[in-house]
């Protein structure tokens, strides 16, 4: 039986349809994902949210990892009749620290000037949880997508990141059904982000993956795909 709304999944920063390889095909045969790709045309999390909103209309059910989960939140604000549920993976509603938003900045310098191959390859430590370094098939396929996304994409999302206000009171204007998950050693959005989250969204589900890291469609894709699926059997 056809789903009676568009599922769309939301990469995050610097990624595309190959974080999402696991979930596709968990979910191909019952909801068609379809995978968006507003954070590569617009340049802020708001725009980002109404050209997805224009992009796929109807009822949605929005998935979104790190980045793709600030876009979703936005998404339900602006058209809450519209959005069936959302799925927040790694991510936040916080506004940037300073000490973030320095990092970003610098980032964005070292892209500008060139480096920006220094800085991806530096990341791969600080998105994976530990346990997952000895995954070279996996931090290649992770090295590979963030690299195509280019220096132009790789600087507009960040900037679009940097001005992201602080979303934290809108949460309790959420009503739909709403599935939170981390991974216990997300460095990126740590686990007190999610639990921010679920705290403010009334019937939100909060689950805290362990040995994983920000990367948590790649490292654990089976309980992801399973939590997914449990979940959204019951939004049909």
């Amino acid at each position: 039986m056809e789903a009676a709304f568009t599922t769309v999944l939301l990469p995050g920063l610097a990624c595309d349809a190959e974080l999402w390889r696991a979930q596709q095909a968990a979910l191909a045969a019952r909801y068609a994902p379809r995978v968006s790709d507003v954070h590569t045309r617009a340049d802020s999390i708001a725009d980002m949210a109404v050209t997805l909103l224009a992009d796929h209309p109807g009822e949605l059910v929005l998935i979104g990892a790190s980045m793709g989960g600030r876009v979703a939140l936005e998404a339900a604000r602006l058209a809450p009749q519209r959005v069936r549920g959302l799925a927040l993976l790694g991510s936040t509603a916080r506004a940037d620290t300073d000490a973030l938003r320095a990092v970003r900045l610098q980032a964005i310098e070292m892209f500008e000037a060139g480096e920006g191959d220094d800085v991806l390859e530096a990341n791969v430590w600080f998105v994976f949880d530990r346990s997952a370094w000895d995954d070279q098939p996996m931090l290649d396929r992770y090295l590979a997508m963030v690299r195509r996304a280019g220096t132009p994409q790789l600087v507009r999302q960040n900037r679009a990141m940097v001005a992201a206000p602080e979303g934290g009171p809108g949460l309790r204007e959420i009503r739909c059904p709403t599935l939170v998950v981390c991974g216990e050693g997300d460095g990126v959005t740590p686990p007190e982000c999610s639990r921010e989250i679920a705290a403010g969204i009334a019937g939100a589900q909060l689950h805290l993956l362990p040995d994983c890291g920000h990367m948590l469609t790649m490292e654990k894709p089976q309980r992801v795909n399973a939590l997914l699926l449990e979940w959204m059997s019951r939004l049909s």
